[in-house]
């Protein structure tokens, strides 16, 4: 029958239970190095989309995330019991062991400079993810797939008014 080193292992270096049988020091710790380095840690797509997703609505001249068509079926699947608002609308992740990639949808309010929000996005989304997550974003790519006129109704709005 075998025994696992931890059984054999004192707890203190030169303690009478197991002396000094030439192995060095490196009994004195369990495990063997930081505990930090012990195991892995994955994290799913969706925990990147949602950083991400958050962290582009916080740009200012971003009105809504996704396609016409994503927005109007999510905001009826927000007014459901439930079904809660969706912060990964108009956001995809590919999230590899160090790397992530991103591709974003969004729309913009008119008269802001498309470039100069994009960027913003981009730098605001690449900051979000890559302190809360630990992972390098390779890539962010940001399709405006609208531009929201002043004196057009929100999609949501359109849809909201059609469940009730």
């Amino acid at each position: 029958m075998t025994e696992t080193p931890q059984r054999n292992r004192p707890d203190h270096p030169g303690s009478a239970s197991g002396g000094d049988d030439g192995r060095g020091s490196s009994l004195s710790k369990r495990g063997g190095g930081a505990p930090a380095g012990r195991g892995r840690t994955t994290i799913a797509d969706g925990v990147v989309e949602k950083i991400a997703g958050m962290a582009a609505r916080d740009v200012m001249g971003v009105h809504a995330m996704g396609s016409g068509i994503s927005r109007t079926f999510g905001a009826v699947r927000d007014r459901v019991p439930g079904g809660g608002k969706s912060v990964t609308r108009g956001v995809k992740a590919e999230v590899g062991e160090s790397q992530a990639a991103l591709d974003l949808e969004i729309v913009v309010e008119y008269g802001v400079a498309i470039s100069d929000v994009a960027g913003e996005v981009r730098e605001n989304v690449i900051a979000a993810v890559e302190r809360m997550t630990g992972l390098e974003v390779v890539e962010v790519n940001i399709a405006v797939s609208d531009v929201k006129l002043p004196d057009e109704d929100d999609d949501e709005d359109e849809s909201e008014s059609r469940v009730q």
